[in-house]
């Protein structure tokens, strides 16, 4: 130290301050430069991290012109490369249903984890494109790539999609080698796939091996109950073990056993379910209405409709499909109406093409067939087949000939294979006395490939369901069916019951016209139920059709003879037959 200050002013101290000062620049640089680049990255990595961010809410969105800008900004900062940059760009995509340019990022892809081709297979099956989620999915086992437990689950949810039992059961073979038959979302994806084919033994054999269950099983369980011929009893007896099980007070489980009730023909029971219910949300309370509505309740849909605003739920676009159905059983225009314009000036909810559907078919049965006709015009969006059906069946009832044949036609180029539309066209042309028509459209059923649904209709008796079609021979208790029936029609002539066989078109004689509507299935359905159920129990009749007029007159009639409630679910909705009349109100 004192020679330092020695030679303070000499050449030693001038050398050392030089070597200290160029240390400590050069390592100034050094430290510079690593926080410039530590800066760099760091920006670099806040801006990728902001991309992602902005992916996932393009794919949320379905945003799909900011989707591709950041898919360009990704491709010029050279980041294409990255697998999970890679996956979002597709989910992006997929979202929004560009699926060429989703196929086309994950085909360019030099690696591919396993999300990547999970990804591409959810987004197929999510979007109803179960062809292209079967194709990948095989494309990925032939590369040898490994699977997961959601892999297989996303594929099962395929096949649920597409009734598909064969390949559902290889790939519950594929899971139960791979050992993955015990997760329970592949469990579930495939109880889901077996109870949607109607085969609810299998269904419930993989329920109860699951060793664990989620409330998305129970839901399952319940919903593939509902859908597999309307299996009350089941349903009952899943009911008490959910109940033991303390699976009751779940939302979402309270939900598919209110909609299960309800479909089952059971909407008092469904209610008592609703009502015991501590926390509802919107799920349950649309169920409700939606049962509510298609039991031809309109007054307790639109009490509720009001009360879940008044708890504090806002009606979504389901709510308003239920109460605008429930207006359409019964007739209520004006206040069909109401509703319509609510939707869009308080609730700012735009109308789909199903809400606009409802409306015709409001306007149809109501006898404005004009104004169902100039509200299709007025759409934004192309009429749906099921819109001119109803439309063309409004016509039926209420003899607008000019209109039927316009609704007919489109139907004639959506559904070439239906036969119905061609009967329901030749009824009207019989209505109006127009017998060449008639003669027409019959020659052209006669000659043509179309096909008409044959009528069935089933009930369930001591926990098994009995099915009948119209002429039923192979029932082993069908004589003594015949029999009873012949008794019933005897008792009904006496309150003046005439087969109703203006509807009828097979080209007969008058006398098999009435043997052949005297034999159709819900007729026989109903007979077996009297043999064998006691009296005062309801009888619930399922109906893969609608209801004819003759069949209709007779339930009215025969609810009256045997003092019981008679309840058929046809295809579009149910009828309570009590004391000789129907919930429907004629409205059907």
């Amino acid at each position: 130290m004192k020679t330092i200050c020695r030679f303070k002013n000499g050449r030693f101290f001038n050398a050392f301050d030089f070597c200290y000062k160029n240390f400590s620049s050069v390592a100034a640089a050094k430290m510079e430069t690593q926080i410039r680049e530590e800066k760099v990255w760091e920006s670099l990595t806040a801006q990728v991290s902001a991309l992602h961010s902005l992916l996932q809410s393009c794919a949320r969105n379905r945003a799909a012109i900011k989707g591709k800008a950041c898919h360009a900004k990704i491709i010029i900062w050279g980041l294409h490369a990255a697998v999970r940059t890679s996956n979002m760009v597709i989910n992006v995509y997929a979202k929004c249903g560009l699926w060429s340019s989703a196929r086309k990022v994950f085909d360019k892809m030099t690696e591919r984890s396993l999300v990547s081709w999970n990804t591409m297979i959810g987004a197929y099956t999510q979007n109803g494109l179960e062809k292209e989620a079967f194709e990948i999915f095989i494309f990925m086992l032939r590369e040898g790539n490994p699977f997961s437990e959601f892999t297989i689950s996303s594929i099962l949810c395929a096949c649920s999609a597409k009734f598909a039992v064969s390949e559902c059961k290889q790939l519950h073979s594929l899971a139960i080698k791979a050992a993955t038959d015990s997760n329970v979302f592949v469990g579930t994806a495939l109880l889901d796939v077996y109870a949607k084919c109607g085969l609810v033994k299998d269904a419930r054999e993989i329920f109860e091996s699951m060793p664990e269950k989620s409330v998305v099983t129970w839901s399952c369980m319940v919903a593939g109950l509902v859908q597999s011929l309307a299996a009350l009893i089941e349903g009952k007896q899943v009911h008490a073990v959910l109940h033991k099980t303390g699976f009751d007070t779940n939302i979402f489980v309270t939900s598919s056993l209110i909609d299960m009730y309800a479909k089952c023909g059971s909407v008092g029971e469904a209610y008592v379910v609703f009502t015991s219910t501590k926390e509802k949300n919107i799920v349950s309370w649309n169920v409700m209405i939606s049962g509510f509505a298609k039991h031809a309740c309109p007054l307790e849909a639109m009490v509720l409709f009001e009360k879940m605003q008044q708890m504090g739920l806002y009606p979504n676009e389901l709510t308003y499909i239920s109460v605008l159905s429930a207006c359409s059983h019964v007739g209520l225009v004006e206040e069909a109406q109401s509703y319509f314009d609510l939707m869009t000036r308080e609730h700012k909810i735009t109308p789909t093409v199903i809400h606009h559907s409802c409306m015709v078919d409001i306007f149809g049965r109501a006898g404005k067939t004009c104004e169902a006709h100039d509200l299709i015009k007025r759409m934004p969006f192309d009429a749906t087949a099921p819109m001119w059906g109803s439309l063309l069946a409004c016509c039926r009832v209420h003899g607008n000939l000019e209109l039927a044949e316009i609704a007919a036609k489109h139907l004639f180029e959506m559904e070439p294979d239906n036969a119905g539309n061609h009967i329901l066209l030749s009824n009207i042309y019989a209505a109006n006395r127009k017998w060449e028509e008639v003669a027409r459209a019959r020659k052209f059923l006669k000659e043509s490939d179309v096909k008409k649904e044959r009528g069935k209709s089933w009930i369930e008796i001591k926990d098994k369901v009995h099915t009948f079609m119209v002429g039923e021979r192979t029932h082993p208790r069908i004589s003594e069916i015949y029999v009873k029936l012949d008794s019933l029609v005897e008792e009904m002539k006496m309150l003046g019951y005439k087969a109703e066989t203006e509807h009828e078109l097979h080209d007969v004689e008058e006398g098999r016209k009435q043997v052949l509507l005297l034999h159709h299935s819900e007729k026989l359905a109903l007979t077996f139920g009297l043999l064998c159920l006691p009296p005062g129990v309801p009888i619930r009749i399922m109906k893969n059709l609608r209801i004819c007029v003759d069949c209709h007159s007779f339930m009215k009639l025969a609810s009256s003879i045997a003092a019981r409630e008679i309840v058929v679910r046809d295809v579009s909705r149910f009828h309570h037959f009590r004391d000789g009349c129907c919930s429907c109100g004629e409205f059907w």
